[in-house]
């Protein structure tokens, strides 16, 4: 029955997404949040049929945490879904991503038209943290929601960590406070199959990181509490 809910998500999520990609063409030409509102549209969307197809609730913690203004947000990627359901939570959001981001036929385009997304292209190295740090600097002043997956890519559960330095950089050089945001996603939502396993998907905010310690001591306080809090979902098996 998994595998069937899992196959029958896949399908409807391709069409839901592909009447939207395809209602969204005029905008375009439009403001750019007119495409935020759509791109929230379908985010929200995929969310509703994960529920209505697979059994599969979502669920936001700390919301005493929760940023409606400026942030930098540290974000676990286990899969897919944690990294489309920012756009869907967060009032004004800018991920940042992957350069392939801008391959994506219409998706891509769209994210990166609306300033939703900004494509880093990592092999640039000096040149893209400067670009980095510029864009969060701006973003912060535009009193939106900075979302940056410290690992770079999707970390499959159980496998280490590996933590990169863009995000060290960002809460160096904007002097701000750091929010973890922990998950169990992949647990439901499987990063390497089709299957959709029923239950929870929980984003948890933590307590924010203050700004002003040291390199190391952030980016093992950031580990500390982004793994100790996802492992902790995961083992509520919700």
């Amino acid at each position: 029955m998994i595998a069937f809910r899992s196959h029958l998500y896949t399908g409807v999520f391709v069409v839901w997404s592909t009447l939207v990609a395809l209602a969204m063409l005029p905008l375009v030409l439009a403001p750019t949040n007119w495409m935020f509102r759509g791109l929230q549209i379908w985010t929200r969307g995929a969310a509703f049929l994960l529920r209505l197809v697979c059994g599969i609730r979502v669920e936001i913690r700390g919301q005493e945490y929760f940023p409606h203004g400026a942030a930098l947000i540290a974000a676990k990627h286990q899969c897919t879904f944690d990294a489309l359901a920012p756009i869907g939570m967060l009032p004004n959001p800018l991920l940042i991503a992957k350069q392939e981001l801008a391959k994506i036929p219409l998706y891509g385009w769209y994210v990166l038209r609306s300033g939703v997304a900004l494509a880093i292209d990592r092999a640039g190295q000096a040149k893209a943290l400067r670009a980095l740090i510029v864009a969060g600097r701006q973003a912060l002043e535009q009193n939106r929601q900075i979302v940056i997956f410290p690992e770079g890519t999707r970390s499959a559960i159980g496998s280490p960590p590996d933590y990169k330095p863009g995000i060290a950089a960002l809460y160096n050089q904007l002097n701000a406070p750091c929010i973890p945001l922990s998950t169990n996603a992949g647990a439901h939502w499987l990063a390497e199959s089709a299957l959709r396993k029923p239950g929870v998907i929980v984003f948890e905010f933590l307590p924010p990181i203050p700004p002003g310690l040291k390199r190391e001591d952030f980016m093992n306080e950031l580990q500390q509490r982004l793994e100790s809090a996802c492992d902790r979902l995961i083992a509520e098996g919700i």
